[in-house]
């Protein structure tokens, strides 16, 4: 095994960044972590705050994922590769790679595994995901057939955003949009932000965009400025919310990719939307919500969901390499990893004006 004595020197503690049942956020000195034979020891340079590490520590809960012990946070990862598993060959000491989190068991009686939709998996390890640790830490070992080389142009931060980018790929792709089709997203956080990135680049027309944040909405229309930003707030009806859309889109969208999971935003979209068109549901929720059933019903439009994604990293890495899309200015926001706690407050405070808020370690 090789290994980089340098930084393994001079930053010899493991900080880590956890939640636990009690709600409480620590800092704390974790394990040195060992490579084995096909993993490879991760210095974790950069990892963004996803909005469901903040539900776990919030809520201690995710659908059917409970937070019940100590867990550390993130699985938007990426970092420099410090020390190699005795069998590994695709890597070097000094690689810069994003951290692919879901880890399927890829066995061959695996039916999800076998047919390639391995985002199913039932015996899948997701880093974050109770009770698994995840990568908001110094050193982590990863698989080598889930990690992916960064190319030069790609700086490490942008490697931690291919990981929301890829859902919103999986978004794009699974939702079957097209050249030309009128487009709204329901949320402007990082995932509609980078889902409108995304959108842009496949040439989605008109496109909207709604959000109860002013700043946000003004960081969409400023990154894409042919976009047509619409202000809500929690007290608006969404049939009326659907009519402005419809209004600033000049006609009902083919396509909403709802990106919050609130239940009056998956309303909304159901009436912005025309009959036969689609309703892609890649925001988080509570576990029962209604919808207008007959109203979906009479226009024959589509609701689906979406769980993680598959194969989207190399696309991702394409995408930003070749300049198609940006990911630079959604990191509003830097904190040092002993800064843990004042990053997880800037991201859970509306008033911090945060897009996505990232905890680096040079």
């Amino acid at each position: 095994m090789s290994s980089c004595t340098t930084i393994l020197v001079r930053k010899p503690n493991n900080t880590a960044i956890q939640t636990d049942a009690e709600h409480n956020l620590n800092v704390v000195e974790g394990q040195m972590p060992t490579p084995g034979p096909h993993e490879c020891l991760i210095q974790i340079r950069a990892t963004g705050i996803c909005g469901s590490d903040v539900h776990f520590w919030k809520y201690g809960a995710i659908g059917s994922s409970l937070v019940t012990a100590p867990i550390t946070l993130g699985h938007e990862s990426a970092g420099v590769v410090v020390q190699t598993g005795a069998e590994v060959k695709e890597f070097t000491i000094g690689d810069r790679v994003a951290l692919g989190c879901g880890i399927p068991c890829s066995s061959p009686s695996c039916e999800a595994c076998r047919t390639g939709r391995y985002n199913a998996c039932p015996r899948i390890i997701f880093y974050s995901s109770p009770p698994v640790d995840g990568t908001l830490q110094r050193y982590h070992v990863h698989p080598v057939s889930w990690l992916h080389r960064l190319p030069d142009n790609i700086t490490l931060e942008e490697g931690a955003l291919l990981e929301p980018l890829s859902v919103s790929l999986a978004g794009i792709e699974r939702s079957g949009l097209r050249l030309g089709d009128p487009l709204v997203i329901l949320g402007a956080g990082p995932i509609g932000i980078v889902s409108l990135l995304a959108a842009h680049a496949a040439r989605a027309a008109p496109i909207a965009i709604t959000d109860l944040d002013p700043n946000r909405l003004a960081v969409a229309k400023s990154l894409i400025p042919r976009l047509h930003p619409i202000l809500v707030s929690k007290d608006d009806e969404p049939k009326r919310v659907g009519r402005e859309i419809v209004e600033a889109l000049g006609q009902q969208a083919s396509l909403a990719l709802e990106c919050i999971g609130v239940q009056s935003s998956v309303h909304t979209a159901i009436y912005a939307t025309k009959f036969g068109g689609t309703v892609y549901i890649i925001g988080s929720g509570r576990d029962f919500q209604e919808i207008p059933f007959m109203e979906a019903s009479f226009r024959e439009i589509d609701i689906r969901f979406q769980f993680r994604y598959r194969e989207t990293y190399s696309k991702a890495i394409r995408l930003v390499s070749e300049g198609l899309i940006d990911l630079k200015p959604l990191v509003t926001h830097r904190f040092g990893l002993e800064q843990g706690k004042e990053a997880f407050e800037a991201a859970s405070d509306p008033s911090a004006r945060a897009i996505k808020v990232q905890v680096l370690d040079d």
